[in-house]
């Protein structure tokens, strides 16, 4: 590198003085914060990540920002340079988060039940996505932006309803020690199938607020479809290698060259136009999951201890629950997360019976497909910097997302306690076992091995 960028680079400051004292302060109080509150609701019967996203809200506008507007100011300023450092280790954080998720996904489910998961998936895109155009033409024209393009606000509506949180899912899966049933194995795919297409959607309606044509998804869905057969030709060979090293050997290399697989797949998907999030769970499928669980049990407990609560907690800081004080705002935000719920779940839930699955296997399908989590504050986002949503609609919709999200996991839990463990689910809780190196991190309690369920349902 040569010229006057290269002394511009080199004559920088490194970070450092109030910025960075912001920055630790931001991610040791959402850490602390999300990390208690994550206890408390594990004690009270919620899922940990319940508290986790309480947490951010409590510390956003919603109340830290009413009651002590000094204080909010001080710890959480609008110079976005400031949030971006934040966003930065919250998004390498996801990534990590969903490589996991992808490294403990069961491809052979998708041999026996690929059709069913592509089934729940496509039922449960379809049926948010139409009611979401439908009710996105019912909105009040107050609400929509000064373009008025209520055709597109529509169809981004729509987008909005139709797409899965897939960090949430494998936070909820993780949390509920539910990732080696087939239920969890299935909700993963689908998640992976859901988002695939709703980022493909959302690359179209950003093209068509640019006013591009519809030819950057099709380019898009030609590189992503080779850089998913090239990744699954290099991923085996490389993790199979990672694995032969000796037991009393420190599994250094296998985290490192996995956490640096994670990051550049996510930078190879993020520059095709996809989301990064993508990037990583291929990275995890096929590179991950061939290296031995117990040599990466330190990156999943590093992962789920620090980097998931705050990841959620900074979920929570973008939600600014006081817009809903106006009664239109407030209206709009009821009728559309009912439609939300209803059609996320209602899709999902038939296409599973559909499939010939049992009541509650559908009923789990439902409500873990329901959780929207961050993806759709990104996308949210998004809406605003296109000039698609005002700060009223963004504020609907991440409404819609808190609430899934939180209300998700206990339907899914109470629904998979009925569901009979089968033994190909044992044999694949037997071998993601070494993820699991202790007790649960969130104050939950610790996962049952595949023994213990099975003494248990035997007595």
């Amino acid at each position: 590198m040569h010229g006057p960028d290269a002394a511009a680079l080199i004559a920088a400051s490194p970070l450092g003085g109030e910025t960075l004292t912001v920055f630790l302060l931001q991610v040791g109080v959402l850490l602390v914060c999300a990390y208690g509150l994550g206890r408390l609701g594990a004690r009270v019967g919620l899922p940990p990540l319940a508290g986790e996203l309480t947490a951010g809200v409590l510390l956003g506008p919603t109340l830290l920002g009413q009651v002590a507007p000094g204080l909010s100011g001080r710890l959480f300023p609008a110079d976005m340079s400031q949030a971006h450092l934040l966003d930065a280790f919250c998004q390498f954080g996801i990534l990590l988060l969903v490589a996991i998720a992808g490294a403990q996904f069961d491809p052979l489910i998708l041999r026996r039940r690929g059709g069913l998961a592509a089934r729940v998936s496509l039922a449960g895109l379809l049926v948010p996505l139409g009611l979401g155009i439908a009710t996105g033409y019912l909105v009040p024209t107050s609400l929509l932006t000064d373009s008025g393009e209520r055709g597109l606000f529509a169809l981004f509506l729509g987008i909005a309803m139709c797409v899965t949180a897939l960090p949430v899912i494998a936070k909820t899966l993780a949390d509920l020690n539910l990732t080696h049933r087939n239920v969890g194995q299935l909700l993963i795919a689908a998640a992976v199938f859901d988002d695939a297409a709703g980022w493909l959607l959302l690359a179209l309606v950003t093209a068509l607020a640019n006013g591009a044509g519809g030819t950057v998804v099709l380019t898009t869905v030609a590189w992503t479809a080779a850089f998913v057969a090239a990744a699954c030709a290099v991923g085996g060979p490389i993790g199979r290698r990672l694995s032969r090293t000796g037991d009393d050997r420190v599994p250094v290399s296998a985290v490192t060259v996995g956490v640096a697989v994670i990051v550049l797949y996510g930078a190879l998907t993020a520059a095709a136009g996809m989301e990064a999030l993508f990037g990583a769970f291929v990275a995890g499928a096929t590179l991950l999951r061939h290296i031995a669980p117990a040599r990466l049990a330190p990156l999943r407990t590093l992962v789920m201890a620090v980097f998931a609560p705050v990841f959620l907690g900074s979920v929570g800081l973008r939600m600014d629950l006081t817009a809903l004080a106006d009664p239109s705002v407030l209206l709009t935000g009821v009728v559309v997360l009912f439609v939300a719920t209803l059609g996320k779940f209602a899709g999902a839930y038939v296409g599973a019976r559909g499939g010939g699955m049992s009541r509650y296997e559908g009923l789990a399908l439902g409500a873990g497909m329901n959780s929207r989590g961050m993806i759709e504050v990104v996308i949210a986002l998004v809406g605003l910097r296109i000039g698609v949503l005002d700060t009223a609609t963004f504020t609907v919709i991440v409404l819609v997302a808190l609430v899934t999200s939180v209300s998700a996991p206990p339907v899914l839990r109470w629904a998979s306690s009925r569901i009979v463990l089968e033994d190909d689910e044992r044999e694949r809780q037997e071998r993601l076992a070494g993820w699991n190196t202790g007790p649960a991190l969130s104050g939950g309690p610790r996962p049952k091995s595949a023994r213990e369920e099975k003494t248990a349902d035997t007595s």
